[in-house]
């Protein structure tokens, strides 16, 4: 076994005639002066060389298969590019979604299933290391039959859904966690219960003597919502009505702002992974580059918990962090 991960580090073994091979880990990865013992160990023992390296760990709770993607896929490949390791908590299958490019009538029973598999695929190209449901059913639109179903994630006891997660936050202990802000990003009757999920599985943790050391709420800013519908308007694409409608917080209250353009590429390829909710009127994979790049290379989030590390806006989730 070349590496193992678990919990906050890794371990790394290498025989004296190997490399540090990429296919394992990035030679970028290990600090200058533990390649060069790693040299010096091979040329002095010929043995066994245990490189320890700290890993901390990114813990995401989202409410259905494509919210990972659409509001934070930068973040989390960013965090596995950086070496550190991705848990994503799911609190429903996304039952209640609309459902594109597929045969509405005969797969819509399987829709459930469908989408796991986008997930399954999305979280491959984002470099998720372990995905968990919360094992609720999608409680659909606000003001929807749906909402009422007494399995639904909406309708859950908020104790038994934050002891679900906390289990998954007793196993992990991630430095950081992210999920929603109060309002849901666009009120999502789901959203809003991961929030609050979220933040009662905290208490529970807080309770046992355990906080991670930074908690974050996504936000999306009242400047970024104009621009991107000012964008789409030029770009003569519609917007879908719970976009349009969306406040956005007010812009002093982000306090990091995470740049990864350079990573859209890869970004796009996890959000067409989830096949079936690729709104026709919203065509991402043909969308203008302009507004793909106002509307997702940036993510904004409120620090909820924590220290700031630096300069705010912070850059990364994981500043000021060792």
């Amino acid at each position: 076994m070349l590496y193992q991960r678990s919990g906050s580090s890794f371990s790394v073994r290498r025989y004296f005639v190997g490399t540090l091979s990429s296919s394992v880990l990035p030679v970028r990865l290990v600090p200058w002066r533990i390649r060069a013992a790693h040299r010096s160990c091979r040329r002095k023992h010929r043995t066994w060389l245990m490189i320890t390296i700290q890993m901390t760990t990114l813990l995401l709770v989202h409410a259905h298969p494509d919210d990972e993607c659409i509001l934070t896929g930068g973040v989390m490949l960013r965090a596995h590019l950086d070496g550190h390791r991705v848990v994503l908590i799911t609190a429903t299958r996304g039952e209640e979604g609309e459902m594109h490019n597929l045969d509405d009538v005969a797969l819509r029973p399987q829709l459930a299933e469908i989408r796991v598999n986008e997930l399954r695929e999305c979280c491959a190209i984002l470099g998720v290391d372990r995905q968990e449901f919360l094992g609720y059913r999608d409680s659909g639109m606000t003001g929807a039959a749906s909402n009422d179903d007494p399995r639904s994630f909406h309708t859950a006891p908020l104790g038994d859904a934050a002891e679900r997660l906390a289990v998954v936050l007793r196993e992990e202990r991630p430095a950081v966690v992210v999920t929603y802000a109060a309002d849901g990003t666009y009120g999502h009757p789901d959203h809003l219960k991961a929030h609050q999920t979220t933040l009662a599985a905290l208490d529970i943790l807080a309770a046992e003597d355990w906080l991670p050391s930074k908690v974050y709420l996504h936000a999306v800013p009242r400047s970024f919502v104009v621009a991107v519908i000012e964008v789409a308007r030029v770009a003569g694409i519609e917007m879908p009505p719970e976009l349009a409608e969306m406040q956005g917080v007010p812009d002093d209250e982000i306090t990091t702002t995470v740049d990864s353009t350079e990573l859209l590429d890869r970004k796009l390829a996890a959000c067409v992974a989830h096949v079936s909710q690729l709104h026709p009127g919203l065509p991402l994979a043909t969308m203008a580059a302009q507004l793909f790049e106002v509307a997702f290379g940036i993510e904004r989030f409120v620090l909820a918990q924590g220290t700031l590390g630096g300069q705010r806006p912070e850059s990364s989730l994981f500043a000021g962090l060792n």
